[in-house]
């Protein structure tokens, strides 16, 4: 994932998509700042799950983002913000659809038999361990709110 990010970074300079390049430049210094929180040397390479690891990390920022300045009524950098999310979005698996959430979460909650609000916590967290990197955290809490709702 490492060289792939690389010679993203090359073909950006060569079509001057200053955009894309700020954005491979941006995962490749978050990877380097992974290396070191966990000890190693900036010149080690990260497992390819780590660096899916900070890059979601990364989009979700951009996420954040973009809802904070919609709500200020910032359209320029949602655009900005926007684009950026994109180019990360490539990089990372296609997350579930909703309705393949559902049927998880259904069969998840006969399985553990968690019917009251009480245990919807440790529903939650035993659902998110099976569906890790597979879907979107906002999208199984809205799921699980229905089912509890």
């Amino acid at each position: 994932m490492h060289n792939k990010i690389k010679d993203g970074i090359k073909e950006s300079m060569k079509a001057h998509d200053a955009v894309r390049l700020s954005v491979l430049r941006g995962i490749l210094a978050a990877c380097t700042n992974e290396l070191v929180a966990k000890g190693k040397t900036p010149q080690d390479t990260l497992a390819d799950e780590d660096v899916l690891v900070v890059i979601a990390r990364l989009a979700k920022q951009r996420k954040d983002s973009i809802e904070q300045f919609t709500k200020g009524g910032r359209a320029d950098l949602v655009a900005e913000e926007t684009a950026q999310l994109a180019i990360l979005s490539e990089f990372l698996p296609k997350m579930m659809e909703r309705a393949e959430i559902e049927t998880i979460a259904k069969a998840k909650q006969s399985e553990l038999g968690a019917t009251d609000a009480s245990k919807k916590g440790l529903f939650m967290s035993a659902l998110m361990k099976d569906l890790k990197g597979k879907a979107d955290g906002a999208d199984v809490k809205n799921v699980v709110d229905s089912l509890f709702g």
